[in-house]
Formats: C-alpha cells, structure tokens, sequence
C-alpha cells in the first residue's frame, strides 16, 4: 500500500531523519538466507526494502549485483519466488513497506494486471521498474491504481527540466533519485549537485526524494541524509552479504540506518 510508504517519511521527517531504504537481492544465494535476511531488516534500522528480482540482462546493475542476481537465479529464484518471499515477510510484519525492484521483461511476461494483483496479495507496497520510460509504462500505471501500488521512477543527472515533469508525472511514494549516472555500485563522485538536484525534484513532484547509487558508507549516508529525504544503499550490502555472511549485512545495515537517521 502506498500508504506504508507514506506514514515512514511522515514519521522519519517529523523526527528530523531521513528514510533508510536498504537493497537486496531476492534469493542470493538461496531462499532461505535471503529470507533471513529480509526478516532481520526491520529491526537493523531499515525503514523501506528494496527487493530485487533476478533477471538475465540487468543493464543498469554493476557485477556485485549482476552476479548477486546469477546466484539467485541458479538456486531457482523467479518473479514469483521473490513474491512469495514477500509474502512469507508480511506474516510478521504488517509495517515496513516493500519496493520490488527489477526489469520489464519478466513482468510483462506475467501480465501488468497480474503482477500488479500477485503484488498486492504479497504484501508489496509498490515498485520500481528499471527499465520502463514514463512513455511506455501507462498499462502498468493503470494496474498500480487499480491495486493501490506505488510506481516508483528513477530520475538521474541528466533528468533536464523540461524531461522532469513526465519522470514525476504519475510517481506514488517517493521518486529515486541516481546521484550519478552509471551502473550500480560505481563510485560517487557529484556530491555538489545533490541537495539543488533533490530541491528541484520535490518540486516539480511533491514527494519525497531518497537518494541511491554510490553510497556505499555510513559517512557518505550521513552526507547524503543531510539533503534528501531518503538514503538508499545496495551494492555494499549485497557485496558484504555474500563475502562475510548474514551477520556481517546485519552490522553493515545497522550502521548505515544508524547514519541516515543522524
């Protein structure tokens, strides 16, 4: 429901912190680690997560999470296993929203109306679809409305003025920003453009904006939470998931929330 996502920038803004939304891969290595995983979140301080689904061709994603995605697609993870893990979350917990993050392909394959319909049965809150231009999503647009999901866009540095209003125009929940263009997990390197770039974002969509690609530290979260209302992290919490194992992601995730709520 759109409306999980709306009551936790309400209640992070009104405590003068940004929103902690925390990636990971929706079966890596195996469903029952991710599910592990996905179920300690909440309590290491993450705020909205996002849940990737594995796809062959995932054109926007750095290694660390193309290879995050093979693994997960070797131990049979699909559209609807990261559904059902989803789903399994919801069981004990009824408040931390859940973005589903992936590409168009196995969606439209599904159908928009049946996605959108297993979505919302799964307890997901809305998702992002990388891939999908404002242009070209109006079918899945309308299925979100029908079922009360937020379709969430990614806006980027070369998101010009004149290109914003139709990134923004139909967004629910909070609209990405990609503080640097490039794939997943490169290094950050616009820092400066940042809080003009949020600034202009809120304003053309009244929403919130939470920041991602290339934070990969608590300080950089820190930075980041000083001028966007959200701070996503991805790429180091799946690299440390898979090089050191749960309890290190847990750490690693505890001191990024730790960050983005200073």
């Amino acid at each position: 429901m759109t409306k999980r996502i709306d009551q936790i920038f309400e209640s992070r803004r009104a405590k003068g912190q940004a929103v902690f939304v925390a990636y990971m891969m929706g079966g890596d290595p195996d469903r029952a680690a991710s599910q592990k995983l996905l179920g300690a979140m909440p309590e290491a301080g993450v705020d909205i997560i996002e849940l990737g689904i594995p796809f062959t061709d995932p054109m926007a994603d750095g290694p660390v999470i193309e290879e995050a995605g093979i693994r997960a697609r070797a131990g049979g993870a699909s559209l609807s296993s990261v559904l059902d893990m989803a789903a399994e979350f919801r069981r004990s917990n009824q408040t931390t929203p859940i973005i589903v993050m992936g590409y168009c392909n196995p969606i439209h394959h599904m159908g928009y109306g049946a996605f959108a319909a297993a979505a919302k049965a799964a307890g997901v809150d809305g998702a992002i679809i990388v891939d999908l231009p404002p242009e070209e999503d109006s079918e899945l647009r309308a299925a979100f409305e029908t079922h009360d999901l937020a379709l969430i866009r990614l806006a980027t540095p070369t998101t010009d003025a004149e290109r914003l209003p139709k990134v923004v125009a139909g967004t629910k929940g909070f609209v990405y920003y990609v503080s640097m263009t490039g794939i997943t997990g490169a290094s950050f390197t616009q820092a400066s453009s940042v809080k003009d770039q949020v600034a202009a974002i809120r304003a053309a969509s009244g929403l919130p904006v939470a920041v991602g690609f290339g934070v990969k530290t608590p300080q950089r979260a820190a930075e980041v939470a000083k001028d966007a209302d959200g701070v996503v992290v991805g790429t180091a919490i799946v690299k440390t998931f898979h090089e050191h194992g749960h309890d290190a992601a847990i750490a690693l995730i505890r001191s990024l929330a730790n960050a983005a709520h200073s």
